[in-house]
């Protein structure tokens, strides 16, 4: 079968968050294909599974090296770039992706592509002593103006706002405080961010860390910058209702990315839309 591998949220090739998409060429059984992820051994791999049917969607499957997941952000993005550019005769500048969560649209503005996330989920407050254990920070390095809190538009994050880029530098998780919190409260990556940023152009310097074994940082994540949008509006952090915004994340592991947010609250409605650029890397044949 066909392959790409991309970078998702990249100003440049071999930046941002990499992806394997695979175009399957026969059925494939779910045991294959998380063999085929942890042979590829990226924080994610898809597989589209399908041509457009079910609402004009792609049914698409997500699989860390571990597991099957119900959505990412950046395997969307890159999953949705392959199809428009490689497998879609259509002109019309959506593509839409069906996955476990529901179904996704993500719309292609040159140079960028636009995912719209789903209605955000409010959870549990994390009390700032245990966050900044698992984060081996002080409690003064968390902006106590605003909770730490788990936002989940289809996979949740606990978001915690920080006041300074050293803050965020110093951040090393603790693993055995990472685990007792995943014991308490289920599969859950961790958020850091600050308004400080490495590049004046940028509006947030963000960090986002995993659960996945040997994943312990991500270069690049659309599905929690989304939680990071709905919790930015819940608590009018930019003192408006609608926002527009850049993030860097990456760059303290060697993979600086670009994400842009256009969001806003209308009621208790959200429209959350995480954007970037996607750069084929390669192709190739999978035997």
């Amino acid at each position: 079968m066909k392959f790409y591998i991309v970078d998702v949220f990249a100003e440049n090739k071999y930046e941002g968050n990499q992806l394997a998409v695979f175009i399957p060429d026969e059925k494939l059984e779910h045991n294959e294909m998380q063999k085929i992820a942890r042979e590829i051994n990226f924080s994610e791999t898809t597989f589209i599974m399908s041509g457009i049917q079910n609402n004009g969607g792609y049914d698409v499957k997500i699989f860390s090296p571990d597991s099957q997941l119900p959505f990412a952000g950046h395997p969307t993005l890159g999953t949705a770039y392959v199809i428009k550019n490689f497998l879609s005769t259509s002109e019309n500048s959506e593509i839409k992706l069906n996955l476990p969560v529901g179904q996704i649209p993500v719309i292609f503005d040159d140079p960028y592509a636009w995912m719209t996330q789903n209605q955000p989920e409010f959870g549990a407050i994390v009390e700032n002593d245990r966050i900044a254990s698992v984060l081996q920070i002080n409690t003064e390095d968390i902006n106590h103006h605003f909770p730490v809190q788990v936002v989940s538009t289809g996979l949740p994050s606990v978001i915690v706002p920080l006041n300074s880029l050293d803050a965020i530098s110093r951040c090393t998780i603790n693993h055995q405080a990472y685990l007792e919190l995943l014991k308490d409260m289920g599969d859950i990556n961790l958020l850091v961010f600050t308004t400080e940023t490495l590049k004046p152009e940028n509006n947030l310097n963000v960090r986002l860390f995993m659960p996945i074994p040997g994943y312990l940082e991500d270069p690049a994540t659309g599905s929690a910058n989304g939680n990071l949008a709905a919790y930015l509006l819940e608590y009018n952090f930019f003192n408006s209702n609608e926002i527009n915004y850049r993030v860097e994340q990456g760059a303290f592991i060697g993979r600086p990315s670009l994400l842009k947010i256009n969001a806003n609250k209308t009621s208790n409605h959200y429209l959350i839309q995480v954007g970037g650029q996607v750069i084929v890397v390669s192709e190739g044949k999978w035997y």
